[in-house]
């Protein structure tokens, strides 16, 4: 039987679900290592006794304030025939080319990275550059990541394309069921009016303080009442508050971190979803709202965005640092309604497909396409 190892950095949720249904349905002997069970800046509970699969956390050690990993011994004493891994850390191209050189098949997992969140520095470049030609394969959630992976070298005939799913089932149901308490919960966290969300961490990174900015100006053109709703916590919470405060920015709602069990019901009291990002990979709550039936107005900066938004049909992409812009898309969504109304439509039937059973089922057809390729080293 085909041994299957998948590398990921943490157990986001997102992940386990995908596991657990892997496991579900497959036959595959597959196991899920990960490089730490949490990590400062995510505050998802983590549950392995729901898990479903076999998993491992890599051995590591603490000097001088820096978490250390090492490459897991069964790299070296166990048979593997694929690893599918990041690359960016030093743990990962060291057990990269411990596999290399075993002969184990191995699978690099991209998606499309940003200059405004990465610094890039010309030997990590170049270690690209000569690594990616050296992948049996590379699997990417659609075009963003495929060209990503083919400007270090990669072959196209190499490319797998997984796009990303959520649990579709938990989020429609979950904002339906809220549906019939609405306006009760609405009114008891003070949303007024059209309600805008963001749901995500609170860092720079993220543009939220181009969305305060822009939220701002709605405030003052609308003719109705606009209500802001900021679900996440992160390093900068404390001053994003404080520029509310200052810059007198009222109706901004800042929930805290919410679980993804909390997350449909502050969906389903709001009306239009933002997602003002500088460079996300991907960003997949904004699948999570459009599951949620919510226009979508995101910057063109996150990965794969222009395969979840048709431009005026589900939502709206605008450039991202751009506040003027992502106003005047803000306040158009406010002064049409029936607009909205359409999109939300829209949304929903565009990401209904996007299930954790394609998941699996498309994972488990690039194994075993890869195990049939014959070894060209």
């Amino acid at each position: 039987m085909t041994k299957i190892i998948y590398w990921n950095n943490i157990p986001a949720p997102y992940m386990i679900e995908r596991f657990n249904t892997l496991s579900d349905r497959s036959n595959l002997d597959f196991e899920v290592w990960f490089n730490d069970r949490v990590v400062p800046d995510r505050s998802w509970a983590i549950d392995e006794a729901t898990w479903k699969f076999n998993y491992r956390y890599l051995p590591a050690i603490s000097l001088f304030g820096k978490k250390f990993h090492f490459p897991p011994m069964q790299l070296l004493t166990n048979k593997i025939d694929i690893l599918i891994s990041l690359y960016s850390e030093p743990v990962v191209l060291i057990s990269w080319l411990i596999a290399y050189l075993k002969g184990v098949k191995t699978v690099f997992i991209c998606e499309i990275t940003w200059d405004r969140w990465i610094k890039r520095r010309w030997w990590k470049e170049k270690i690209k550059h000569i690594i990616f030609p050296l992948v049996d394969a590379v699997i990417s959630p659609g075009e963003n990541g495929k060209s990503y992976a083919m400007r270090y070298g990669a072959s196209s005939s190499k490319i797998f394309t997984l796009i990303h799913v959520i649990n579709v089932r938990h989020y429609t149901l979950g904002q339906e069921k809220v549906l019939l308490n609405r306006d009760e919960i609405r009114t008891q966290l003070n949303l007024k009016g059209c309600t805008f969300i963001y749901v995500g961490r609170l860092w720079w990174g993220k543009g939220i303080n181009y969305l305060l900015e822009a939220f701002a100006k709605v405030q003052q053109q609308s003719n109705v009442s606009v209500s802001l709703l900021l679900v996440g916590d992160g390093s900068e919470e404390s001053v994003l508050k404080q520029v509310c405060q200052d810059r007198n920015i009222k109706n901004v709602i800042f929930t805290g971190f919410k679980q993804q069990k909390e997350l449909p019901q502050y969906y389903a009291l709001a009306d239009i979803f933002i997602f003002p990002t500088l460079g996300d990979p991907y960003g997949l709550v904004v699948d999570e709202a459009m599951a949620c039936a919510l226009p979508i107005i995101s910057t063109s900066a996150a990965g794969e965005i222009h395969d979840r938004i048709e431009e005026g049909i589900n939502g709206y992409i605008v450039p991202p640092e751009d506040s003027e812009t992502l106003a005047d898309r803000m306040l158009h969504l406010v002064n049409n309604p029936k607009l909205c109304k359409k999109m939300s439509k829209a949304s929903a039937e565009k990401i209904a497909d996007h299930t954790l059973e394609r998941w699996a089922e498309n994972f488990e057809k690039i194994v075993y396409q890869l195990m049939s390729r014959p070894d060209l080293r």
